[in-house]
């Protein structure tokens, strides 16, 4: 019993602070995907639509300061843990099996090299001209899709490179596998 009065303290139960904090986070992302868009539907010059992108951005920005000072620490610390725990229950896992990092290797260079490729061999790319874009995020989908299948493992693969004094380590693999 007395666990239960301490997992529902005051300092643990969101408040008003922390609702209006996430409606003003939710509203600072989702604000300029749904306003940009609509700015295009109403004819207006490409200069003018720009500038009102530029000053929704900015809005949002400001909003998500806000956001941040309505919940106050404790607030940020609680949205903090929450997505930290569904980071590690839905995260890749740590290690995979040798076919899921065959294929998610596969994933993430494929798209790495076909962009790398591509303005070179635009002629010789059936459909690529004028979905420069759709063939972007279908590729920017697929790399993502390959660091999941990756597994953990391969994030510190990747972090690895940013670190100066890593140093790679090899497993003794024969070479019949």
């Amino acid at each position: 019993m007395a666990d239960m009065a301490q997992t529902a303290s005051p300092a643990s139960v969101p408040g008003w602070r922390l609702t209006l904090g996430i409606a003003l986070l939710a509203l600072s992302l989702l604000g300029p995907l749904i306003a940009i868009p609509l700015l295009s539907m109403f004819g207006l010059s490409a200069a003018l639509i720009a500038s009102l992108s530029g000053a929704i951005l900015i809005g949002a920005e400001v909003l998500l300061v806000a956001a941040v000072a309505v919940m106050g620490k404790s607030g940020y610390d609680y949205i903090k843990t929450r997505a930290l725990v569904l980071l590690r229950r839905y995260g890749p896992p740590a290690e995979v099996s040798r076919t899921r990092y065959h294929i998610g290797l596969v994933f993430f260079v494929v798209p790495l090299v076909f962009g790398w490729i591509a303005p070179y061999a635009r002629g010789w790319i059936p459909l690529l001209e004028g979905r420069e874009v759709w063939f972007a995020l279908g590729g920017d989908i697929l790399l993502l899709f390959g660091l999941i299948l990756l597994g953990g493992d391969f994030w510190d693969k990747l972090r690895a490179l940013f670190v100066h004094g890593a140093r790679a380590t090899f497993p003794n693999v024969s070479t019949s596998q």
